[in-house]
């Protein structure tokens, strides 16, 4: 196994360890980038969680076994906004999967708002975070939430007539049959107060689908079957984002002994997602790449041939005339240039 030194670096350089990174700036740097993408602020922002596993093969520090995975793993926690990678933080599978969220989207918000004071911001995750201490200071903060909610018999019983009418719809039709309901809800012990709660009961392929999401966001705000169907089912693109991250770019190779040198893989490998989202956006836009994935992107336009020459005034690249993406190249590396500029010129 090779280590570099920054993976060996400490917090403070010694005079073995000179080289060393500030775990603190980095945190920083990846909300700090995502406000820097936007021109102005916007009214309303989704901040998407998830956990995730990252199998591990050795005797890593901080490995666990882990259940649902059934194996031995890491649990990285990863913060989204839209494709802005806004939090990357490496934990052990030894946890609940909203373990240290509240403390992740406090920062992270406290940030935001920094920078856009007025901006309005959705919190949402899948059932995994419907814990009360992230419920309970999104309520304390002035955060809307909306997370998927584990089913019990309680709340199934609550949509019994639902339930029927829909399978009586489904075996009339053929097809699959669905309808939503609002009501307040509380479990027994590990809720502070009632809150709103969105049911699907669907019947489809010969059987009961109900599912269920709590909420902050009152009927006013947001109606049900739109909440469900439209605001909370679009939680499942941020799959596609953590694919691009651990397939694409390889956030998954954290193969180094200790938890300290794994994260900072795990932090490299996101500032290398930041970097194609942001030459995806100001260099790809309106072409056929606009919407590629980080994958296609480093297939198609970053590890092809070219001749490079250097010289005193210039830099010139010489790609094959059959190359498919040379013109995209060329036009991305001009808006990146133009953009550059801009940046680095007086304001």
């Amino acid at each position: 196994m090779r280590r570099n030194r920054l993976e060996l670096s400490r917090l403070e350089p010694t005079r073995y360890h000179k080289i060393s990174h500030n775990p603190i700036a980095i945190k920083r740097l990846l909300v700090d980038l995502f406000l820097e993408a936007h021109r102005r602020a916007p009214g309303e922002i989704v901040l998407d969680l998830d956990a995730t596993d990252d199998p591990v093969h050795g005797e890593q520090e901080g490995r666990f076994f882990h259940g649902y995975y059934d194996c031995y793993c890491y649990l990285p926690l990863y913060v989204f906004c839209g494709r802005h990678l806004l939090a990357a933080k490496l934990r052990p599978a030894s946890m609940d999967a909203a373990t240290g969220a509240a403390e992740e989207v406090a920062r992270i918000v406290a940030q935001i708002r920094r920078r856009w004071p007025k901006v309005r911001i959705l919190v949402r995750a899948d059932s995994g975070f419907a814990r009360e201490e992230l419920m309970a200071w999104c309520e304390a903060n002035g955060v809307q939430f909306l997370f998927g909610l584990q089913k019990n018999d309680k709340l199934i019983a609550k949509i019994t007539s639902e339930l029927a009418q829909a399978e009586a719809k489904s075996r009339r039709t053929g097809k699959p049959a669905r309808s939503f309901k609002s009501f307040m809800w509380t479990t027994v012990r590990s809720w502070s107060r009632r809150r709103r709660v969105v049911a699907k009961a669907e019947f489809t392929k010969g059987e009961a689908n109900p599912r269920f999401v709590v909420t902050s966001l009152t009927r006013a705000d947001c109606k049900t079957r739109y909440l469900y169907e439209k605001l909370y089912c679009a939680r499942g693109e941020m799959e596609n984002r953590i694919k691009e991250c651990q397939l694409d770019l390889h956030a998954d190779r954290t193969s180094t002994a200790t938890m300290r040198a794994n994260q900072l893989r795990l932090w490299l490998a996101s500032f290398a997602y930041i970097l194609l989202c942001a030459v995806r956006r100001i260099g790809l836009h309106n072409t056929p790449f606009a919407n590629a994935s980080c994958g296609t992107i480093r297939l198609k336009l970053l590890k092809i041939g070219a001749l490079v020459r250097v010289s005193v005034r210039r830099i010139k690249i010489a790609m094959a005339s059959s190359c498919p993406a040379a013109q995209v190249w060329g036009r991305a590396a001009v808006r990146l240039n133009a953009a550059a500029s801009a940046r680095g010129s007086p304001a």
